[in-house]
């Protein structure tokens, strides 16, 4: 018997066979992100891959029968995937499985478009924690919808194709910047200056605004907007760069939109994959990035209903079915990176390739603004992990008192739901292009696959 902890380091544990298998999961994994870098393409990518595995949609109110394989679609921008199991929920309750898909990002205003010394530019509102330098001089897609005046809905992703242009936002050359060196990063980066070039050649013969009414002819002639359709559009900022592995070795994977995709798309697959008598609900949540709220955030009262639902179909109590719940909310956590060793304590920081991190706590401080996960059901997720031999660690989101963070697992515990935080360790979280371990990644899938079994 080993008295002693330490944490294993999965690609030095794994033969071939499972570094093949860690790899040939990353390929469909990248193909996720790059068809799902919003909250609405992850939903409606995600309904692709349910649709494919046998899954129909289901309306709130419609009984739930044992076998069932259903999905919620919530507004296009969050999704509950339920498979129905055949075990006793009043016994069992539900597994459920939370991430989000909504991510850090750059929304256009609803009123964004003008023109200044000849350049057409977008303004945007930027949408969750970022560093707001890090979106200056790269590549942006846009995407997104446009809710015509008529009540057509125009879907928009212009960016991602090799022939498509890009958006660009400038930066201030070094030459000029002894003043703006002087500065803090957060005094010398504007929010309000965070706006997209979107065009430059004028239309012959006006005098004023030129190129901006340039620009709208082209948006006219192509998807039939005026400027006041803005009004009611959703449009996004993001990079316009696909997913690359990173390394010789290929051990990573480099991305936007990593947190939180990397532990909806496990949760997917495992819930897709996994052979298993139990009810299974696995949500897929949007505005995280911004405290869960709204009726797609899980602070929605739909979870409850959909639970009410459950419990009715099956012949339950809905409090027993909630008290007897389990839930893993699956967000991203910090991983230590030796760059910035100071800002996190290395005993109890997450570590890439050492599996999926549990957080027993998160918030900030005093541990403000967290569900703290009881030893009693850390105790029973050991058992379940190590009886199917999933490698996993545990994390704390940097040294206690300098910053910290939450997820939605507060609002599941609310319920009378035993709940803790179960994600991927990402390196460079929040950026527009985030790292992480190809092995974490597979991990994740399989502690969810063994969670729901």
């Amino acid at each position: 018997m080993d008295l002693t902890y330490d944490r294993t380091n999965v690609y030095q544990q794994a033969d071939d066979a499972r570094i093949q298998a860690i790899m040939a999961y990353a390929e469909g994994y990248k193909r996720y992100l790059d068809s799902a870098k919003t909250e609405r393409e992850a939903v409606s990518a995600t309904v692709k891959m349910l649709e494919k595995a046998g899954y129909k949609p289901y309306v709130l109110g419609d009984k739930i029968h044992r076998g069932d394989k259903l999905y919620l679609n919530n507004r296009g921008k969050s999704l509950y995937i339920l498979r129905a199991g055949k075990a006793d929920v009043e016994k069992n309750g539900v597994r459920i499985l939370v991430a989000h898909v909504d991510s850090p990002r750059l929304d256009l205003k609803q009123v964004p478009l003008y023109e200044k010394a000849g350049i057409a530019y977008l303004k945007t509102h930027y949408y969750g924690g970022i560093k707001k330098y890090h979106w200056l001089t790269i590549p942006l897609a846009l995407h997104g919808v446009v809710v015509l005046k008529s009540g057509q809905k125009i879907e928009i992703a212009i960016g991602e194709d090799a022939s498509d242009p890009v958006f660009y936002i400038t930066d201030l050359l070094p030459h000029l910047s002894q003043e703006l060196n002087k500065s803090t990063i957060g005094e010398g980066f504007s929010a309000e200056n965070l706006n997209l070039v979107v065009g430059g050649i004028p239309v012959k013969g006006e005098e004023k605004d030129a190129v901006k009414r340039g620009v709208l002819q082209l948006l006219n002639s192509r998807y039939g907007i005026v400027e006041e359709d803005f009004l009611s559009a959703e449009l996004e900022a993001v990079p316009a760069a696909k997913a690359h592995d990173v390394g010789f070795d290929r051990a990573y994977i480099a991305s936007y939109g990593h947190d939180d995709r990397v532990c909806a798309y496990p949760e997917i697959t495992a819930t897709i994959d996994a052979d298993t008598d139990q009810t299974v609900l696995t949500i897929l949540a949007d505005k995280e990035e911004i405290g869960s709220v709204g009726n797609t955030g899980m602070q929605c009262i739909l979870i409850r209903d959909l639970l009410d639902e459950i419990a009715k179909s099956y012949g339950v109590s809905p409090s027993v079915l909630r008290q007897r719940s389990m839930c893993l909310s699956a967000d991203v956590t910090a991983g230590f990176d030796p760059a910035y060793a100071s800002a996190f304590e290395e005993m109890n920081a997450s570590r890439v390739h050492c599996g999926v991190a549990m957080s027993k706590f998160t918030g900030s401080r005093g541990k403000s603004g967290s569900n703290d996960a009881s030893a009693e059901y850390v105790g029973y997720l050991r058992r379940v992990f190590a009886e199917a031999g999933v490698i996993w660690q545990t994390g704390e989101l940097g040294r206690v008192d300098l910053g910290g963070g939450g997820t939605v697992a507060l609002f599941i515990a609310n319920n009378n739901i035993d709940t803790v935080d179960l994600g991927v360790p990402v390196l460079s979280m929040h950026s527009p292009n985030e790292l992480v371990s190809k092995a974490d990644v597979y991990s994740a899938y399989e502690a969810f696959k063994a969670f729901v079994k």
